[in-house]
């Protein structure tokens, strides 16, 4: 790795972001012994330690918080610079980062695929995770959720139709229980818990005429990820709490049972969104034009414009 001046210094910001050098070596392209290198020859240079290494963990010393501190601005004005100089071409270029959840990654796919093939000089760098971010601080560009998870500094660019959760159980499982007619009968079956990124379990929202309840129901299983609910769901396990669009191919073929609809009701769907800036990198502008063109020519009924509020919710 032939390092100098910049590309030293977002090494150095790629591994205090990550925690870990073979994270930033994926991130950078490089190899992990190349990263390690050149990090170790800049800390030679300078006559600091940056980072504190063991066998199983990375982390910044004293100085390397100060200097990570100093440089973060500085690159990030350089960069805008960079970009800002780009925008002249005519077609953008470079990398975007987005941060997003597998649910949404998954259902902005071909929006990206599209994205790829009108602007063949750009790069999507998509990273999945189900905790919400701080998008500046993780060094993303932007990033796709509910729109109600969204930070109200942040500019949102709406897509996609609204969405809702869904109750959801197989025909053997409601073969034995009686199908709950009210959040409050979920007390008598068994639910498929859903443990967050944070470590808490989520609790299943329900509404209705004004009505807001939450429930944390009782069951013997307890996931992370979607993909498992809905195959412990088809088993017959107990009922799982997703999201219209984890279920419906399950529902049109009759693998599951929806209970409670009257009791979910729609939210606001999916928006890219990015923080309010005076510069906006020229891929940014345009992904952010595309999603736009997307969003008019799908769009059924326009949704009426509402306060946003707080939702305990992941997609």
């Amino acid at each position: 790795m032939k390092t100098s001046g910049l590309t030293e210094l977002e090494a150095v910001l790629s591994v205090a972001r990550h925690r870990s050098f073979r994270a930033a070596a994926n991130e950078l392209s490089v190899s992990t012994s190349a990263l390690s290198h050149a990090i170790a020859a800049l800390e030679a240079r300078i006559g600091v330690r940056l980072f504190n290494r063991t066998t199983r963990s990375v982390s910044l010393s004293e100085a390397g918080a100060q200097f990570v501190q100093n440089i973060a601005p500085a690159l990030s004005t350089i960069r805008d610079a960079l970009e800002q100089a780009g925008s002249f071409r005519d077609t953008p270029s470079g990398t975007l980062r987005i941060n997003t959840s597998v649910g949404a990654a998954h259902q902005a796919m071909p929006l990206f695929i599209a994205f790829l093939k009108r602007y063949p000089d750009m790069k999507l760098d998509i990273v999945t995770e189900g905790r919400l971010i701080d998008i500046v601080v993780e060094g993303f560009d932007a990033g796709i959720r509910l729109l109600e998870t969204v930070p109200q500094d942040m500019i949102a660019v709406p897509f996609g139709d609204r969405q809702r959760f869904a109750v959801v159980g197989s025909p053997a499982y409601f073969e034995q229980h009686k199908p709950p007619r009210a959040p409050a009968d979920l007390a008598t079956h068994r639910c498929i818990r859903s443990r967050m990124p944070s470590g808490s379990i989520y609790q299943w929202e329900f509404e209705r005429h004004g009505e807001s309840i939450r429930i944390d129901g009782d069951g013997a299983l307890t996931l992370d990820e979607p993909g498992m609910m809905l195959t412990a769901a088809r088993a017959g396990i107990g009922l799982a709490y997703l999201t219209e669009w984890n279920v419906a191919a399950d529902l049109e073929a009759g693998a599951l049972v929806r209970v409670l609809e009257d009791w979910t009701p729609p939210l606001d769907g999916l928006c890219l969104y990015y923080p309010g800036r005076r510069h906006v990198p020229a891929g940014l502008r345009a992904l952010t034009h595309m999603i736009r063109e997307y969003a008019d020519a799908n769009r059924k009924h326009p949704a009426p414009k509402k306060k946003r509020r707080k939702v305990n919710s992941k997609t």
